[in-house]
């Protein structure tokens, strides 16, 4: 194993643990030595599901909401945290029934953008009073892309870029690095929660022809990423050096 993924006697927390992206970081740094993981989702079900070699500790529920976060203050330090948790929603800016659009508008800011400061918040101080550590924030392409119905999301992930540039410089004199990523079309749960895209699976015949459509038409390469490719991009970002 080489030594710059060795995640030997180390611990992360991962939010959005569940399913998708979270899921496969967390089965990745198991592969790559990980001592302990914390894994954070409201899917309690999906949480329970993975199947792990390291010690685990399952936290389901709310990220955005900051009862959830109020014991990790007397927490040690995580050496790794990664920040993942997101949901979706599409819907145009005008147009809708203004109560509805703006409830829908709140509950994907609550969860992307509040659920990741809170997140930070929680975590980064001990990081920093630690000397050491190593965060990566999933802010998908859509951060720096436009495209129809997508401004709560589009907005939530924009945000999310500037909160972690924000987070790394405070954290840089520290030894924390934070880092994000902006994956494009991932092959995740998230799209099956998409009105779309369960009419898409509908008209294609089945959710893998659905998934190669959108690939074909929206990516140079002509298929979405698996959500293990991101994992080891994710993974990639981790290592912290001089290693505590």
């Amino acid at each position: 194993m080489a030594a710059d993924l060795d995640f030997s006697n180390r611990s992360a927390l991962i939010t959005g643990a569940a399913s998708g992206i979270g899921a496969a970081t967390a089965h990745w740094l198991d592969r790559h030595g990980i001592a302990r993981l914390v894994l954070v989702d409201r899917n309690a079900d999906g949480l329970a599901a993975l199947k792990l070699g390291c010690q685990v500790e399952l936290l389901p529920g709310d990220i955005s909401d900051p009862d959830f976060w109020s014991d990790f203050a007397g927490r040690p330090a995580f050496d790794h945290l990664v920040v993942n948790a997101g949901i979706p929603d599409a819907f145009p800016v005008a147009g809708g029934d203004m109560q509805d659009v703006f409830r829908r508008w709140r509950r994907v800011m609550a969860v992307n953008l509040d659920g990741a400061f809170l997140t930070l918040a929680a975590v980064l101080g001990a990081m920093q009073q630690a000397g050491g550590g190593s965060v990566v924030v999933t802010a998908p392409a859509a951060a720096i892309k436009a495209e129809p119905t997508t401004a709560a999301y589009a907005a939530s992930k924009a945000a999310l870029v500037q909160l972690a540039r924000v987070a790394a410089r405070e954290s840089a004199a520290s030894g924390v690095r934070v880092n994000a990523i902006a994956p494009g079309g991932v092959d995740t749960p998230i799209w099956d929660a998409m009105d779309f895209f369960t009419d898409m699976t509908r008209e294609a015949g089945s959710r893998d022809a659905a998934i190669q459509a959108m690939g074909r038409m929206g990516t140079p390469l002509g298929r979405y990423a698996s959500a293990e490719e991101i994992a080891g991009q994710i993974g990639f970002l981790l290592p912290t050096w001089p290693q505590r």
